[in-house]
């Protein structure tokens, strides 16, 4: 008889890249998947991405958190609305208005905790180190800075954040998500709407410019895809 799977809980925003570790995740151990709503202008979207996204893959264990410090601090133009979502540029060359401060430490913060209460030995998160917007949260050098913190904060000290996709590019990421039949269609990475993806924002634009990499047709809807002349 085969084992059964171990726990691990997977963040999921409801975004390509949080969909494809998912798809790893349930792959490999018994997953449960986090949601955490923090305010941000795609909120309603995303949280409709998620609820998806777990019923495609089997995901039976959900939990939805709401996060209401990070708009309340705001200084992103996720979660403040007198700062405007800017839209594609160069990467690498400063963080965008779209960093909200330290936001990844919240979401692990309650990951872990419920990886604890749960007895889950993994925590999942599709953070991206090459093809993204810059983001100080997504270097590796974070992450295992943030698993010696679990090592010394939690009870039993073994659970452990992982990053599968941190050193792939976009259109890696692309290509395994379609290998693991991870549902693109029915994910939401959009900064600023939520009927149609703008087709402009970083988010977008790294999205679009990885499908065409990979020769793939990117499924979800988008107002505009001027920037890459598609």
């Amino acid at each position: 008889m085969n084992e059964p799977k171990k726990r691990a809980v997977v963040l999921l925003s409801g975004g390509m890249d949080s969909c494809v570790c998912a798809a790893l995740a349930v792959r490999d151990y018994n997953a449960a998947a986090l949601h955490i709503s923090y305010g941000q202008r795609t909120e309603d979207r995303e949280r409709q991405s998620f609820l998806a996204i777990c019923q495609r893959l089997n995901i039976q264990e959900k939990l939805i958190v709401r996060n209401e410090a990070l708009r309340a601090i705001g200084g992103s133009a996720l979660t403040d609305e007198n700062i405007a979502v800017p839209e594609s540029h160069p990467i690498g060359h400063y963080i965008p208005v779209t960093y909200v401060p330290f936001r990844n430490a919240h979401f692990l913060s309650v990951a872990v905790s419920w990886a604890e209460v749960l007895g889950a030995e993994k925590v999942f998160i599709g953070a991206v180190e090459q093809d993204s917007s810059g983001y100080p949260d997504c270097r590796p050098a974070y992450y295992d800075a943030f698993n010696r913190v679990i090592k010394a904060g939690t009870k039993e000290g073994t659970i452990e954040i992982v990053t599968p996709l941190i050193r792939l590019r976009k259109v890696e990421i692309v290509r395994l998500g379609l290998e693991l039949g991870a549902p693109f269609d029915l994910t939401w990475s959009c900064y600023s709407r939520q009927d149609q993806a703008c087709g402009v924002c970083d988010s977008c634009v790294l999205r679009l410019r990885a499908f065409a990499a990979a020769g793939a047709r990117d499924p979800i809807p988008y107002a505009e895809k001027e920037s890459l002349n598609l």
